[in-house]
This record gives structure tokens, C-alpha cells and sequence, in this order.
């Protein structure tokens, strides 16, 4: 599914000389500086209308919101980059708690036997994902999809056939439960703010990505896959590694999300997490990545997730009607790919 288009970021060093270009032209073509005029124009806008915005704890909530989109739409901009897309990164997150949760009961076990476990059944998912795009050649929305439609089956199947309901059972009583829940789901209490756990684990991913991308050769690997295959493997990029590993890449954010569910609540609903992969990837869109491949960045996805959770919950501190959520979802992201397609036409033509 990838297109011939630049294959590394615009900002890249290259051995040929480069004409200098000015800040303003520098400035446009990061993938994420449409994400950041958008967003401080939406917090601006609910910090005006919605007094509850201005508050420190709700502040957290946003945060919180976010975190819960980003982490995995870190992992999703990284494989749109490379070319791909991953339909099935929604119901992952509920197949890797669900694992988790029914094996641990059932058996009796220590909670974390069941988080290797659910680890495991993720990569493993996230592999098959990637082999079978990159043998078949398949495009990577129909495979996903498909995908999509046997987890979300298995998720509904197995929990009814197992607990006779449409959750897991409560593990909360079970030994590793209070450690898990502190690596996952606890609560830093920093005085003036609580903020969930998942916000730290969240910058940490966006920059432990960002690093991969700009500051190692597998980052211009991934550039190179998503912006031309043929050309990339023509000069001794390995082009299925390089997809496979990035399928595994959104399974492992997928499984660490899915982890988060469980032990924040002790209990998942196995109905959980159809449509959020739509999320993910306008997250990801939103931050300046292209759908064809080959452009974006981890920070851009971040500030498309920041701009999630400012619009999810500053309609619901404005008392507006949360049923235009989906409208804004939509608008936002037809306005994203318009907008991040006229900056780098404009800026490939300034210097």
C-alpha cells in the first residue's frame, strides 16, 4: 500500500549539499505543527467557555484521557509511517486483559504470570498481522480487518463460555495483583496534582519513539519502507522485518493499554475497545502522518492524542451535547489531512 513519496523525514541530513532554509520553512514541514496550532486553538477555546477547564484536577482528567489514546497511538503513527495500518489495535487491547484476567482466575495463578502470558499472545498476535501482509501481500487493512472481526468473536465467546457473563472475573483478591496495579494503574500524588501512571508511561513512549525514528537507523529504515518498498529493499533495507517488527510494535502498546483496564479495574468487559482503533489512527493522522506512508512523527501523534482528550472533556466541562464528539472526530480529521497536505506542498516550495 505504500506510494512513492519522500523516504526520510523532510529534516533529515543528507551527504549532498543542502540549501539553507528559513525558520518558517523549517517550522512547517515538522509533521506535527498543524497538531500544535490546532491544539492551542482548542485549549484556548475551552479554557474561555468552560470554567471546569481551568481547574488543576480537571487538568489531570484531560491528561488521563489522553494518555489512554496515546499510548497506543504511538505505536500506530510508527506503523502508518512504515506504510500500514492496523485495524485490529482496539480489540488487541481487550484480547491481551481478557487473556490475562480469564487465565489467572481460573488457574489460580499470580497475576503476573498472566501479564508475561498476555504478552506473549500480543506479539504473537501483531506477528501474525505482519507475516501474513507481508507474504501475501494482502493490503494490511483487509488483513487486520479480518483480524478485527475473529478477536472481537473470541473476546465475546470465550468470556461467556468461561465466566457466563460478558466480563472477567474479578482478580483484584489474587497475589501480584497490588504490584501489577502500581506499574500500570496506580496514582502519583505530586501535591498540587494526581496524575495517573499511564501519563508517564505515555511521554515515555512518545520520546523512546521519537528517538528510534530521528536518532537510529531503524527509524530510517521504517522512513525509507513507508515512503518506497521497492526502493528501500533495493538498497538492503529488510523490509518484512522492518513491517513484522512494527505490527509487534503496536501489539506490545496495545497489550501495555490492555494491562492498564485490567488492573485499574480488576475486571475487563470483553465488549471493550471496538472503534477505538479509529482513535488511534486519527491520533495519528491529526499529528501530521500520512496515510500513505513514508511522514509523521511519535510528538505529532502525542498532540493528536492531547487533542482527544482536551475536546472529549472539555464538551462534557462546557455542557455541550457529547453526542457532537463524533462530529468534531470526523471534521477533525478531514481538516487534518487537508491541512498536513497544503504545509509540506507549501513548504517543499519555500527556502
Amino acid at each position: 500500500m505504500s506510494t512513492p513519496v519522500t523516504t526520510k523525514p523532510p529534516d533529515a541530513s543528507t551527504d549532498a549539499p543542502q540549501p539553507r532554509r528559513s525558520l518558517t520553512s523549517r517550522a512547517l514541514t515538522r509533521p506535527e505543527f498543524g497538531a500544535t496550532a490546532a491544539a492551542i486553538a482548542i485549549f484556548i477555546f475551552f479554557f474561555a467557555v468552560a470554567p471546569p477547564f481551568r481547574a488543576i484536577p480537571s487538568f489531570s482528567t484531560v491528561l488521563y484521557a489522553s494518555s489512554t489514546i496515546g499510548i497506543v497511538a504511538v505505536g500506530v503513527a510508527l506503523l502508518m509511517i512504515g506504510g500500514e495500518f492496523d485495524l485490529s489495535s482496539g480489540v488487541s487491547v481487550v484480547t491481551s486483559a481478557l487473556f490475562a484476567a480469564l487465565t489467572v482466575y481460573q488457574l489460580s495463578l499470580n497475576v503476573w504470570v498472566g501479564v508475561v502470558l498476555s504478552l506473549v499472545v500480543a506479539l504473537g498476535i501483531g506477528f501474525l498481522n505482519g507475516y501474513l501482509v507481508v507474504r501475501t501481500g494482502i493490503p494490511s487493512f483487509l488483513i487486520t480487518l479480518a483480524t478485527f472481526f475473529a478477536l472481537r468473536g473470541i473476546n465475546l465467546a470465550v468470556t461467556k463460555g468461561v465466566t457466563g457473563t460478558v466480563a472477567s472475573d474479578n482478580i483484584s483478591q489474587l497475589d501480584g495483583f497490588a504490584s501489577a496495579k502500581a506499574i500500570f494503574a496506580s496514582d502519583i500524588h505530586l501535591g498540587f496534582i494526581t496524575l495517573k501512571i499511564t501519563i508517564l508511561w505515555w511521554l515515555l513512549f512518545t520520546a523512546l519513539a521519537s528517538w528510534i525514528l530521528l536518532r537510529t537507523r531503524i527509524g530510517n529504515w521504517i522512513f525509507a519502507v513507508g515512503g518506497n518498498a521497492a526502493s528501500a529493499r533495493a538498497v538492503g533495507v529488510p523490509v518484512p522485518k522492518v513491517k513484522i517488527g512494527l505490527f509487534m510494535g503496536v501489539a506490545f502498546v496495545a497489550w501495555f493499554y490492555g494491562m492498564h483496564l485490567l488492573f485499574n479495574s480488576a475486571s475487563v468487559q470483553s465488549g471493550l475497545g471496538v472503534g477505538n482503533e479509529f482513535r488511534y489512527i486519527i491520533a495519528a493522522v491529526v499529528g501530521g502522518a500520512l496515510l500513505t506512508g513514508g511522514y509523521g512523527s511519535a510528538i505529532g501523534a502525542a498532540i493528536g492524542a492531547f487533542i482527544f482528550g482536551m475536546t472529549e472533556q472539555g464538551i462534557v466541562y462546557a455542557g455541550f451535547n457529547p453526542d457532537w464528539f463524533f462530529t468534531f472526530l470526523g471534521v477533525m480529521l478531514l481538516l487534518a489531512v487537508g491541512v498536513n497536505l497544503y504545509i509540506r506542498n507549501y513548504a517543499s516550495t519555500r527556502r
